[in-house]
């Protein structure tokens, strides 16, 4: 019994990854049903078993899974205690060799899907949506640590969201890294910048306490 369900469990889990890299790559509009079945080497039996509620439903899990695993690619660079400045220049570069890598082919896990379906599945606009505010809560935590004001690190995460996915959107484009470098070099400035005036200003009040202490 064990068994089967590893084994199940294997067959879910090639369904949901090809799924995933299919929609990158081609979207969900020009991804098929029999595309994914063939990717995932499984069977249409075996993919509405899982997913009764068929390509939505498929694409809501999937959606959720890549969001998931770039989570933890956030993460991995916004380590605790890390200086976010140089995670910030780390997290771009990495992106920027991860994007030329691949051809150009393979960017963020979920922005291609978002596009298309924000008005066309509510389900999958949700679980989007989701991923999306995952990340953005990982970057918004890390940066109130290192000492920003927090609705300032709320802004300050939304402006790195869009940079880096307006970058990968222009690399894949124009076949370049290069807007995905200058993307990163602002907002590691913007960073930097923002880190920096929260700890002027704390010195600031720091100092205005002490003097009106002294007699």
């Amino acid at each position: 019994m064990a068994q089967t369900e590893t084994k199940e469990q294997s067959t879910r889990t090639r369904i949901v990854e090809a799924s995933a890299e299919l929609f990158r790559r081609h979207g969900y509009a020009g991804t098929g049903v029999k595309a994914i079945v063939a990717s995932s080497t499984s069977t249409y039996g075996s993919l509405y078993h899982f997913f009764p509620g068929g390509k939505e439903e498929l694409g809501v899990v999937a959606l959720r899974s890549g969001g998931e695993t770039y989570r933890r690619l956030v993460e991995a660079f916004y380590t605790e205690g890390a200086d976010v400045v140089v995670a910030t220049n780390s997290f771009f570069e990495g992106a920027a060799i991860v994007v030329e890598m691949t051809g150009f082919a393979d960017a963020c896990p979920i922005a291609t899907v978002a596009l298309e379906v924000a008005d066309t599945s509510e389900p999958m606009r949700q679980a989007a949506a989701e991923a999306f505010e995952s990340w953005l809560a990982v970057l918004e935590k890390r940066f109130s640590e290192a000492g920003m004001d927090p609705a300032r690190a709320r802004e300050v995460a939304v402006e790195l969201f869009c940079a880096i996915e307006g970058a990968f959107l222009l690399s894949r484009t124009i076949r370049s890294t290069e807007p995905i470098k200058i993307a990163g070099r602002a907002c590691s400035a913007a960073v930097g910048a923002a880190v920096g005036r929260t700890q002027v200003a704390s010195r600031n009040r720091r100092a205005k306490r002490a003097r009106n202490v002294i007699p």
